[in-house]
């Protein structure tokens, strides 16, 4: 019987790949692709804050959290904290440019902040009936908690709460990147869905800071009344957050991958469509 399951080395020229494809997309395909990816990250959030609050568990929350990632990668989105090891892997590997790289990221996270900022706008649009409604939901009410936890909290912390934000945020991408990385591992649709799902709901369950589901929930807080102010969502959060998942994509996933099984290898040919299967 013929497994669906890719070799490492293969994994990694289908990684190549994917990393290389990201030259042929214009800003409009990287902003659309971003956008919609930042609003279905913004969803899934609310859903497991949904699951989380209304069963006091916390890992129900997690354990349906990835669905939102699930989709972007199965549907070809951009997601810049996925790219933050994809890209530069190929960029080790010769697949793509430091200026294409450089381009992406930023055409990507604008995108991801767009949809992010839509889908909180519309989030707090029905917590609130348009604005007539004269309590909080319990769901609301935890956005607004999680919210003040990721900004003023940490500011309250000085200096160990920006070491803290920025290592929650290396660690959760470490598992972001590798749900990018095991989505790719099988040539199946249920095994890509199985593989990304794993190390979502690990990052999720901790608590992890990653810069795109915080471009949704603290917003979405400060639309429903948290008292956080534009400065402190970035500079004691989105900022730490977005170099601490950049430092966890380059040096925990593109760098092992790079010397483990990229460089010195012979070129090996791609098992499946890249330019799909890698839009992450």
């Amino acid at each position: 019987m013929s497994s669906d399951s890719l070799t490492p080395a293969d994994l990694a020229a289908r990684l190549l790949a994917a990393g290389g494809a990201r030259a042929g997309l214009g800003v409009g395909d990287m902003l659309l692709r971003g956008a919609l990816s930042g609003a279905l990250l913004g969803i899934s959030t609310s859903l497991a804050v949904t699951a989380a609050t209304e069963t006091a568990t916390p890992l129900a929350g997690a354990l349906i959290f990835p669905v939102g990632f699930v989709m972007i990668v199965l549907l070809g989105f951009e997601l810049v904290t996925g790219n933050f090891a994809v890209l530069p892997l190929a960029v080790l590997g010769r697949r793509l440019s430091p200026g294409a790289m450089l381009g992406n990221f930023v055409a990507v996270f604008v995108g991801n902040l767009l949809g992010s900022l839509l889908y909180a706008a519309l989030f707090a649009v029905v917590m609130t009936d348009a604005g007539t409604a004269g309590a909080l939901p319990p769901v609301a009410a935890r956005i607004v908690h999680i919210a003040q936890v990721k900004t003023t909290g940490y500011a309250a912390m000085g200096t160990a709460g920006l070491a803290t934000c920025f290592v929650k945020a290396v660690l959760c991408n470490w598992m972001v990147c590798m749900g990018v990385v095991m989505s790719l591992a099988s040539t199946s649709q249920i095994g890509r869905i199985v593989g990304a799902w794993m190390p979502i709901t690990i990052f999720f369950a901790q608590g992890f800071e990653h810069s795109v589901v915080n471009m949704f929930v603290i917003p979405a807080g400060m639309m429903l009344g948290a008292r956080i102010t534009l400065a402190e969502w970035w500079l004691w959060n989105e900022i730490p957050v977005t170099l601490g998942n950049l430092a966890g994509g380059v040096l925990l996933v593109a760098l092992p991958f790079f010397f483990t099984y990229v460089r010195g290898a012979p070129a090996r040919p791609v098992l499946a469509e890249p330019a799909a299967a890698g839009a992450d």
